[in-house]
C-alpha cells in the first residue's frame, strides 16, 4: 500500500534522494519565477498588457493540455473543478494580468519588493483555508511585513501615505497569487503537483483566449525581438515549466524546507532588474526589500513551527 500513498508522483523515488532532489527542483522553479517581473517589464514596453497577461496563459494552456493528454491524466471530479477555478483565477488570470498592468508604470525592482509579500500572504491564505491556529506572533509579523511593504510603496512613489494605482495592482496580484497557491497546494495532494496547474490553465483557456482576441482586435501586437522573447519566456517558463519544477519540488519535499526557497525569489528579481534592465537600486529599494523578505521569512517559519498542545 505504501507505493500508492502519494498523489504527487507516478513512480517512487529512493528515499535518500528526496530531500536534495526536492530542494533543487524547488530552487529551479523559484529561479524561473524570479525572471517573471523583469521580463514582464521588458514585454510591456512594446506589447499591450492585456495581451501579455492573457496570451501567456493561452500559450501555457496549449502546453499543459498536450502534457495532460500524452500522460493520460484522469479528469478532475466534482468540487475539484470549482477549486481549480480558484487556482485559475489567482495564478492564471489574476497575477499575470494585474502585474502586467502595474509594470507599465513602475520599475521591476519596485514591483519585486511589493511582491516579496507573497510567501507571507500565501501562509495567511493557507491558515485561513485550513483553519489553522498559529501563534499570535504569526499575525503580528505578517502585519508588520504588510505595513513595511505599503510604506515602501508609498514612500518610493514620493507620496508617503498614498498608494499609486500600480501599487494597488501589485498588492492585488499578491492576494490573487496567494489564494491560488494555497488552494493549489491543497489540490496537489489529490490531483498531483503539475497536474493541478495544468488543469487550471486548461480551465481558464476559453476566457483567456477571448481576452487575447479582444486585445489583438483592439491593437495588433507589435514588439521588438527582445520583447517577443520576453513574452515567450513568460508563456513557456513562467506560466508552465516553472510551475512544473516548483510543484515537483514540493511533491518530493520536504515541503516545509522547499517552500521557504520562495523567499529567494524577490532577491533574485531585484538582482535581475539591476543587471538586465540597468535599473538603479536605491537604498530605499534595498532596505525595503530586505525588510519585507525578513518579515515574510519570519512569518513562514512561525507558521511551520509545531503548535504546542494545551
Amino acid at each position: 500500500m505504501r507505493d500508492k500513498s502519494s498523489a504527487t508522483r507516478r513512480s517512487p523515488e529512493p528515499i535518500f534522494t528526496r530531500p536534495v532532489t526536492g530542494v533543487w527542483w524547488g530552487l529551479l522553479g523559484v529561479t524561473a519565477f524570479s525572471f517573471t517581473v523583469p521580463f514582464t517589464r521588458v514585454a510591456v514596453e512594446g506589447l499591450d498588457p492585456l495581451f501579455i497577461g492573457a496570451a501567456r496563459s493561452v500559450v501555457a494552456a496549449v502546453l499543459a493540455a498536450a502534457a495532460l493528454v500524452l500522460s493520460r491524466q484522469r479528469l478532475p471530479r466534482g468540487s475539484q473543478w470549482a477549486r481549480l477555478a480558484v487556482v485559475a483565477g489567482g495564478v492564471v488570470a489574476g497575477f499575470p494580468l494585474l502585474t502586467s498592468y502595474a509594470l507599465t508604470t513602475t520599475p521591476a525592482s519596485h514591483g519585486a519588493v511589493v511582491i516579496a509579500l507573497l510567501p507571507a500572504a500565501t501562509a495567511v491564505m493557507a491558515v485561513l483555508r485550513t483553519r489553522e491556529r498559529p501563534a499570535r506572533v504569526f499575525w503580528v509579523i505578517t502585519g508588520i511585513g504588510a505595513a513595511v511593504a505599503i510604506v515602501f510603496a508609498s514612500a518610493s512613489s514620493g507620496t508617503l501615505g498614498q498608494l499609486h494605482a500600480a501599487d494597488v495592482l501589485l498588492l492585488g496580484a499578491v492576494a490573487a497569487a496567494a489564494l491560488g497557491y494555497a488552494e493549489g497546494g491543497l489540490l496537489a495532494r489529490e490531483l498531483g503537483a503539475w497536474q493541478t496547474i495544468s488543469w487550471a490553465l486548461v480551465l481558464a483557456f476559453p476566457v483567456m483566449a477571448v481576452l487575447t482576441l479582444a486585445s489583438v482586435l483592439q491593437r495588433a501586437p507589435a514588439g521588438t525581438p527582445v520583447q517577443w522573447a520576453a513574452f515567450a519566456y513568460l508563456g513557456v517558463i513562467s506560466m508552465f515549466l516553472g510551475f512544473v519544477a516548483w510543484y515537483r519540488g514540493l511533491g518530493l519535499g520536504p515541503m516545509a524546507q522547499v517552500s521557504q526557497i520562495q523567499l529567494a525569489q524577490p532577491v533574485l528579481s531585484i538582482l535581475w532588474a539591476g543587471l538586465l534592465l540597468g535599473e538603479h537600486l536605491t537604498p530605499t529599494t534595498i532596505v525595503g526589500g530586505l525588510a519585507v523578505i525578513l518579515c515574510a521569512g519570519a512569518a513562514v517559519r512561525v507558521r511551520l513551527m509545531p503548535t504546542p498542545r494545551t
